[in-house]
């Protein structure tokens, strides 16, 4: 694998998962069209920032990320599968980004991170995590202060009174809303660390 790991890759154990064998569904040369990773992130992502893409899948936001983030920024390309980590390794190589873009196989329950970054992207991943308000908490210790956190779900799969529950246990722990960003065929919003903990 071209691009540097965190962690040695072993089978996923998650029933709820999209398997990867799927992942050109969803991930192929329309997607750019689909969802322009450069448009959805600039507000968002500098040059020389850390940033996180849990579930990144083959990579198709983790690549972008690594445009924004420049040679002196990093990507965290997360996932449970070790196929899509491989799968970004290789468009990685292939881009000249594997110096930006490091792989990290999550556990099945957590990031199994323990580092802080300046921006976190969820892409139609959360709905698959077992326990969400775990999953909010371990983002919320993730963010530096100040940083953002893009989730974003798909609509046949996350109702917009779910997203809007979701989102409300995201205010409980401490996220501030900082946007309703228009993202095709999903629901998404922006939500921000506070400088300082109240």
């Amino acid at each position: 694998m071209s691009a540097s790991q965190s962690k040695k890759l072993e089978a996923p154990a998650s029933e709820h998962v999209c398997p990867w064998q799927h992942v050109y569904l969803l991930d192929n040369f329309l997607r750019p069209l689909l969802h322009n990773p450069r448009k959805m992130f600039t507000p968002y992502v500098k040059s020389g920032m850390k940033a996180l893409d849990i579930g990144c899948g083959r990579g198709f936001a983790s690549l972008g990320l690594a445009h924004l983030v420049g040679e002196t920024g990093l990507v965290v390309a997360a996932d449970l599968q070790p196929e899509m980590l491989e799968m970004v390794g290789r468009r990685a190589l292939k881009a000249k980004l594997t110096n930006r873009i490091r792989l990290h196989q999550c556990g099945s329950a957590t990031t199994d991170l323990h580092e802080n970054f300046d921006f976190v992207l969820a892409f139609w991943m959360a709905h698959e995590r077992p326990d969400p308000d775990g999953f909010l908490h371990e983002v919320y210790h993730l963010l530096n202060p100040g940083g953002n956190f893009y989730l974003i779900e798909p609509k046949m799969h996350v109702s917009a009174k779910d997203f809007i529950d979701f989102t409300s246990q995201a205010g409980s722990i401490g996220f501030i809303k900082k946007a309703n960003p228009s993202v095709r065929l999903s629901r998404a919003v922006v939500l921000s660390k506070p400088d300082q903990n109240f």
